[in-house]
């Protein structure tokens, strides 16, 4: 088991890097205060039965414009998942922010952004060395990592940015395998045999390639355009791998979603209120997933076309449904204190 995070930069240049795998860890103050109670995975379960998986994947600024523009021979991984999962490409992000800390922190614990109103509070998007998501938000806060720890599964969390220690910080004793590397290629790599070797009960991966070339030369650019492309092929040699070990398959759910967009002609996606930058895909893919719409699978959602709905009312399916759509597909009650599908009614089966 490794608890301590792992980073090695590197300078290879934007449209060689790619994949990432974030996650939080769990502290000693807060996962006892906070986290579910302590039952197996999948209790009940008979013997030999597949125990059940989840790899969470974010595309760090993927844009669902450029997955339609490249099309099935420019993008074929994730047209495949679209295809033959439960998909949408008119998710939401949380309604604050959509800027990648809040939102990841949300796909993590399963709140909004605004601590006064029930949020986990991060609302920052630099590198703070001490701060945790506890101290945001002002008390203990639980998150998927808690959850599947406290029910005696493994967790596993790897990432091309640093300042995403912020997790591990927060939750240091649920995440067993903390993983940081710049070199996004070699993190996939490190990823993908991590998700083969070891039987991990929920794996959380952030892809950061597109971001990175959005940010230095604009959003759909041709040079982030490239930059999707070359993520579509690393997350295939994921899905590869998946295919290739028959107990993996046959037992892991993958969810890709993404913590913002971003807009064309702009190297910012901080405004809120743009829809480039609140939109974003939720895809659903593995062995027992109906292939489908999203929300004509769940009546219960509202699609919400072009709208930035509140968090009153029907809601759009958001990037913070990860976390409880996770713990559900394990057979885990919902994250403590969360409020993005907490009734964990989220149909992907």
């Amino acid at each position: 088991m490794s608890r301590a995070p792992h980073l090695r930069s590197s300078a290879v240049a934007v449209a060689t890097s790619l994949l990432v795998l974030v996650g939080g860890a769990c502290s000693a103050a807060t996962t006892d205060q906070a986290a579910a109670p302590a039952t197996p995975v999948t209790p009940g379960q008979p013997a030999g039965a597949v125990t059940p998986r989840v790899l969470a994947i974010s595309v760090d600024a993927l844009n669902p414009a450029a997955i339609r523009q490249l099309g099935r021979d420019g993008a074929p991984t994730l047209h495949r998942l679209l295809d033959e999962g439960a998909s949408t490409l008119n998710a939401r992000t949380e309604r604050e922010q959509t800027i990648t800390l809040p939102n990841h922190a949300s796909m993590m614990t399963g709140r909004r952004i605004e601590a006064s109103r029930g949020g986990h509070g991060v609302t920052w998007d630099d590198d703070r060395p001490r701060s945790t998501v506890q101290q945001a938000a002002g008390h203990a806060v639980a998150s998927v990592f808690t959850v599947v720890h406290r029910a005696q599964g493994t967790t596993a969390l790897f990432s091309t940015k640093p300042k995403f220690s912020l997790y591990e910080r927060s939750w240091a004793r649920a995440v067993d395998e903390f993983h940081v590397d710049e070199n996004q290629a070699a993190l996939v790599r490190t990823a993908r045999r991590d998700l083969v070797e070891n039987a991990r009960t929920f794996t959380f991966l952030h892809v950061s390639l597109p971001d990175r070339a959005g940010h230095a030369e604009g959003f759909m650019s041709p040079a982030y355009v490239a930059a999707v492309q070359r993520t579509d092929e690393l997350l295939g040699t994921v899905v590869a791998a998946i295919e290739k070990h028959p107990r993996l398959a046959e037992s892991l759910t993958v969810v890709l979603t993404a913590d913002h967009g971003g807009a064309a002609g702009g190297t910012s996606h901080s405004a809120a209120g743009r829809l480039a930058n609140y939109r974003v895909p939720f895809l659903v893919w593995g062995a027992g997933v109906t292939a489908g719409d999203l929300y004509e699978l769940n009546p219960d959602y509202a699609d919400p076309g072009r709208t930035r709905p509140s968090y009153a009312g029907t809601q759009p399916v958001r990037n913070g449904d990860v976390a409880n759509l996770a713990t559900g597909l394990l057979g885990l009650g919902a994250v403590p204190g969360s409020e993005l599908d907490a009734e964990q009614d989220l149909d992907v089966r």
